[in-house]
Parts: C-alpha cells; structure tokens; sequence
C-alpha cells in the first residue's frame, strides 16, 4: 500500500512540475553558444502563454546605446520598455538579443538573432506564419538588411528611425547585401523585401539617423507596389521609438500580418 501511495504521488506531482515549467512567462534569461562565444539574451513570454496553441514571435533588435554583455539593458528601451507599460497590448513572445559592444546587426551580431530566434521556435509553441523583424535606430538599420538578406522569412516589418546609409560618423561595417555600390541601393532594398509589409517611423528633425533615410526607403517602397506605412512624426527628434512602440494600432497591425506560405524550419 506504501509503494502504491508513493507512486500515486509521483504521477501526480510530476505533471504539476512540467506545466509550471511550460508556463514561466514575463521576461526570461537565456544564454546562447556560437563558436567559442556565449551571447545572453532574452525571451518575453507572455502572461497567458500556453503550448497549446501557436503564438506570434518578433524578433526584437536595439540601438547602439544598448550595447553590451549583460544581457539586460536590450529589454529597458524600446519594445521591451512598451511591453512593461502595455502587457496586454502585445501578446507575442519577443526575442531580445544583444549586440556586443562595437558590433553592429551584420555578420556575428545577425547570426546570434537569427540563432536567438531559432532557438526560441524550437524551444516554444510559436507560429512559423506569424514571425516579424523590428529595431530601432541602428537596430532599424539591422531589420532592413537582415530582411533583405532573408527575404519571405518575416510577415512584416516594423522599421524605426533607421536607414541603409548609416551617417558618415557611424563605423557601421560593410553592407553585406552589396546594396551600397548600386546606383540605387534604396530600390535595391525595397526589390528585396518585395511583398513583405512595412510600417516605418522616424522624427522629422532627427539629428542622429537623418529624416531622409526613411523618407527614401519609403518612396522605394512605394514605387516598388510594396505594402507599406509611413509615420513622420513632427518637431520630434532621434527618439521614435516611445511614440511608435506605444501606438495601440502598431502591435495590431503587426500581429495581424501573415506569410501566405511560411518556410518549414527544422
């Protein structure tokens, strides 16, 4: 009879053990190794997030002032700063990486995202039709080359005060798309991305990431048939990103963006 109880308890204690551990939400650290290299980086789960259904993921990209190893500064500007004051206003998971100091979203610093995201498909119950790339500033930067180096991998794109030419002071390194050296990289870009939906803010008198660099990518897009928005906030600086990460209609109109035929992933 011993034996008996003590099996009984077991079946019932282990359940309870893998649910609760299936159902830890808020923001969460996670490490990742590439090479040699370990990145932290983290993953919001929302409150009501179950694996019983499949949730919407963005991949979430920072500026040059989040910079770092801590794997924490990334979540405090931005979409992770929005997601504090507005929980209920983005119910996705979000994946945060975290560039490293002096490193921009290109070569090592895009495959630690992707691999961030990766990750976090395999690991939770995510929808491949529902995954979307953001960033703000040189994380913005970052969302238009990565998207146009991995086109159809993304449902939508949600662009803030970035750009493809990064200000003659910047040290970004080399464009890996090879966009630079054309006539036009602008319409390069927007070929790129075809069909994929864009919104885009930035600050009209912007005096880090110039205005102008929206504005172009804009009308490329538009020349191009591209699905896209603009928003130009007026007498507004570098800081887009509060107004466009606050916006209700934004994480509506992201979240509702689908890819008509997703890409299988392993």
């Amino acid at each position: 009879m011993r034996a008996l109880l003590a099996l009984l308890a077991l079946l019932l204690t282990v359940p309870a053990s893998v649910e609760s551990q299936r159902r830890e939400t808020g923001f969460l650290f996670r490490t990742l190794t590439l090479g040699d290299s370990t990145y932290r980086y983290q993953v919001y789960v929302p409150p009501g997030y179950t694996p019983r259904r499949r949730w919407p993921v963005i991949l979430f990209l920072h500026g040059s002032g989040e910079r770092g190893a801590d794997g924490l500064v990334q979540t405090q500007v931005g979409l992770g700063a929005a997601i504090r004051r507005g929980v209920e206003r983005w119910p996705a998971i979000v994946v945060m990486p975290q560039a490293r100091p002096e490193q921009s979203w290109t070569r090592e610093m895009e495959r630690v995202a992707l691999a961030a995201l990766a990750r976090t498909e395999r690991e939770l119950r995510t929808d491949p039709a529902r995954i979307y790339l953001t960033g703000l500033s040189m994380g913005g930067y970052g969302t238009w080359s990565i998207a146009a180096r991995h086109p159809g991998r993304f449902a939508a794109l949600l662009v803030v005060c970035g750009g493809i030419h990064p200000p003659a002071r910047v040290p970004f390194p080399r464009d890996e798309t090879g966009f630079w050296e054309l006539p036009d990289p602008y319409a390069a870009y927007a070929r790129a991305l075809g069909r994929t939906p864009v919104w885009i803010f930035h600050g009209d008198t912007d005096p880090v990431v110039p205005v102008d660099e929206s504005r172009r990518m804009h009308a490329a897009l538009q020349a191009a048939g591209a699905d896209v928005r603009y928003t130009e906030l007026p007498g507004l600086g570098h800081n887009a990103w509060d107004p466009a990460y606050t916006d209700p209609a934004v994480p509506a109109w992201l979240l509702a963006q689908r890819l008509p035929s997703p890409p299988r992933r392993p």
